[in-house]
């Protein structure tokens, strides 16, 4: 059995979108009653996150941006991003769940993590927050792992939206690659196959858009004969994943379909064909029932295979 640390905190409780949103603090509310009523809970090293710092924050954001949500009333930054009064609270300690976890590796202390956290991150950009994202926790913590030895980053994010920020990121960066499955055209309307990077970067960023429809057998193909080349040709020093289960054939905001079989076999995939450390982070997932089970499967995955 795996050592795996699981972060959660009831701040990320007091980040509150309005009724009709998606992004409700209600997805959180169950993955963590749903994971006590198993033996999985107690298998787990349970870990209350740090407020990241705003230093740590500027890894990736512009300091304007940052500056600017100290005094934000409450309201929408985007039509789908909400700003509440606990909402920059959360965020920060949001980015302080995959930092503290990457540390926590880095010591030794456990090798894998799963963050249920929200708001999620992985389409906020530089400058602005975008799709239900305030800070890109992914590449915070990609930027973080970099300052602590972890020179070479492999982000896989499974999530059925692509994550532009992310992208953003580290388009011209060849020591962070970026692997992407989406639905396509879908939101955000980016992640085509043609967005390989730019610059030194060119060829380190992987989109495999999959139409409407997709289920277990593509995804299963795209993980367990793609991805393994690509994390064997690359070489991480660390994995870090954008966990959105949104892919889910049950989920209200997405046209694949995705079965729980299929969950499993995409996060086995990825824990199996490496051998170094790995950090989730909750992306999407807005059906109730199979967000539930989604983490479960992965929970499990990450703590046997």
């Amino acid at each position: 059995m795996k050592r795996v640390g699981f972060y959660y905190d009831n701040i990320f409780l007091k980040h509150k979108t309005p009724l009709w949103h998606p992004e409700s603090n209600i997805r959180l509310i169950h993955i963590v009653n749903s994971l006590k009523e198993t033996e999985l809970w107690k298998s787990l090293r349970h870990y209350k996150p740090p407020k990241a710092s705003f230093e740590e924050v500027a890894l990736i954001h512009d300091e304007d941006y940052i500056k600017g949500l100290l005094n934000k009333p409450a309201g929408h930054l985007d039509p789908d991003t909400y700003f509440s009064l606990d909402t920059l609270e959360a965020s920060l300690h949001a980015v302080g769940a995959i930092i503290d976890a990457i540390k926590r590796i880095k010591d030794g202390e456990i090798e894998r993590a799963f963050c249920a956290v929200r708001p999620p991150g992985h389409h906020a950009l530089a400058h602005r927050a975008m799709g239900f994202c305030i800070f890109n926790n992914a590449a915070i913590g990609t930027r973080f792992a970099q300052k602590i030895g972890f020179n070479k980053v492999l982000i896989i994010d499974f999530d059925v939206h692509h994550g532009n920020g992310t992208q953003d990121a580290f388009e011209q960066d060849n020591t962070v690659f970026y692997f992407s499955t989406h639905q396509y055209p879908h939101y955000p309307g980016t992640g085509a196959e043609e967005e390989k990077g730019s610059g030194k970067g060119y060829g380190y960023t992987c989109n495999i858009p999959v139409k409407a429809g997709a289920g277990d057998k593509t995804y299963g193909k795209i993980y367990n004969e793609v991805l393994p080349k690509i994390m064997s040709q690359f070489d991480p020093h660390i994995v870090l994943v954008s966990a959105g289960y949104d892919l889910h054939k049950h989920d209200q905001l997405s046209a694949t379909r995705v079965s729980n079989d299929g969950i499993r076999s995409i996060v086995k995939a990825i824990v199996s064909n490496t051998d170094k450390p790995i950090v989730m982070t909750l992306e999407g997932g807005y059906n109730i029932p199979a967000l539930e089970d989604s983490v479960k499967i992965t929970i499990e995955e990450l703590l046997y295979s």
